[in-house]
């Protein structure tokens, strides 16, 4: 029985047992209450006094003082939604520093005391107002190529330990396929480089992966940092390995260097990002033509490396000890790449000033708007391409989780 039954049960036994002329009937009392409603023997007594907590209403309890209320809840939703729903650790940083802005600039609407209270919010906090939220959304190798001996033994072999995290430009590569559910033929690639020191990305789209095309989505990819290159580190692939790429290397005055064969952990940070960048957002469905990887190159280069490189805190590892069985890892402050790179030393004062320019004119909810139209106008030319309706997939899904769907479940494919 629940609480409120019990709490009946023992008001009727108490009549009886307060009633009851002699020990024995009481002890035989108690004997069948602790049996029945499966209390401890003294706790029974308890209750079973002449004044006990059984008398007392409900209304009678002091409640407790909602700090963080539902209009808290629904600013924090709104801002949660505006910056690509982020983790509690990863947020907090952002309201105390994008709160204001956002309301400033109208995207945002709420009183003083909310944004005095999104300013203190912590963490933890923040992951259980949002929970509900959370459940309401619902949230191996492929190829084997011939490898030249010659070349893969000049390129050196570095293990992420290895490379330097505290030095700009050391720079992590790596190819994302856009292939559906068949690798026949020619198809899209996303080529992703990321700063292992400061977490800022960038990325290219490239038909097929061929040396020549990766070469120069590499090159147009480097263009856009804000910083020089100083070392590049790739997988084993042979879109990677190879003349062009070595020859790109020495004409640029770059380290070059690469990871063991199936050890992705060499190269975490960029595999790490080919999720949160570029699957979660475009997903994986097949993209073969051309207007589809310009969209997406128009994608890469505009609305998401601005978005994610300036609005999008990550958290950086500082130390990683093993204690027993376990291994206990401590990661700094949560800081977007942008303010990473604000505060490096060795990153020129003029580039600096160039990017505080550039921070100060976005709008985070605007970016993020323009993402989603750009994926929604992606998704339509998949499906004229195919020949089929955003009707009838939406059959099945409703069209808000449309882009969702295709990300979260990669083992079903809507063009197989």
């Amino acid at each position: 029985m629940d609480m409120q039954s019990k709490k009946q049960y023992l008001k009727k036994v108490r009549e009886e047992y307060l009633s009851s002329p002699s020990r024995t009937e009481k002890t035989r009392i108690l004997d069948e209450a602790e049996k029945r409603a499966g209390l401890n023997r003294k706790y029974l007594i308890t209750k079973l006094r002449p004044k006990s907590n059984l008398d007392k209403r409900e209304s009678s309890r002091k409640k407790r003082t909602l700090k963080y209320d539902n209009e808290v809840k629904a600013a924090l939703a709104d801002v949660w939604e505006i910056f690509d729903r982020p983790c509690g650790d990863r947020l907090a940083p952002l309201l105390q520093d994008e709160v204001i802005k956002l309301r400033q600039l109208g995207e945002l609407v709420c009183s003083d005391e909310v944004v005095s209270k999104l300013k203190t919010i912590s963490p933890r906090t923040i992951d259980t107002k949002l929970a509900h939220i959370k459940e309401d959304i619902g949230r191996t190798g492929k190829y084997k190529h011939p490898a030249n001996p010659l070349l893969y033994q000049k390129i050196p072999v570095k293990v992420f330990t290895e490379q330097d995290r505290e030095v700009s430009g050391n720079i992590q590569t790596d190819c994302v396929e856009h292939c559906g559910a068949s690798a026949a033929e020619t198809f899209i690639y996303s080529v992703a480089m990321t700063d292992i020191a400061h977490g800022w990305w960038e990325g290219e789209a490239v038909m097929g992966k061929g040396q020549e095309g990766v070469c120069a989505g590499i090159d147009a990819g480097q263009k856009r940092f804000p910083f020089s290159w100083v070392e590049m580190h790739t997988d084993g692939g042979t879109e990677f390995i190879n003349a062009h790429l070595a020859r790109y290397c020495a004409k640029k005055n770059l380290l070059f260097s690469r990871s063991r064969p199936y050890k992705k952990n060499d190269n975490c940070l960029v595999e790490q990002k080919n999720w949160t960048h570029v699957r979660k957002k475009v997903g994986y469905l097949r993209y073969d033509t051309a207007e589809e990887q310009k969209i997406l190159n128009d994608l890469y280069k505009n609305e998401l490396r601005l978005f994610k490189n300036f609005f999008q805190p990550v958290m950086k590892l500082v130390s990683k000890e093993r204690i027993g069985g376990s291994i206990k890892r401590k990661y700094d402050k949560p800081k977007t790449p942008y303010q990473r790179v604000m505060l490096a030393a060795d990153i020129p004062k003029t580039a600096k000033n160039a990017l505080q320019k550039i921070y100060l004119s976005l709008n985070p909810a605007e970016l993020k708007r323009g993402i989603d139209a750009k994926l929604d106008k992606l998704y339509s030319v998949y499906q004229k391409k195919n020949n089929s309706s955003v009707a009838d997939v939406n059959k099945k899904i409703h069209p808000s989780s449309v882009r969702f769907y295709i990300a979260e479940r990669g083992a079903v494919r809507l063009d197989s």
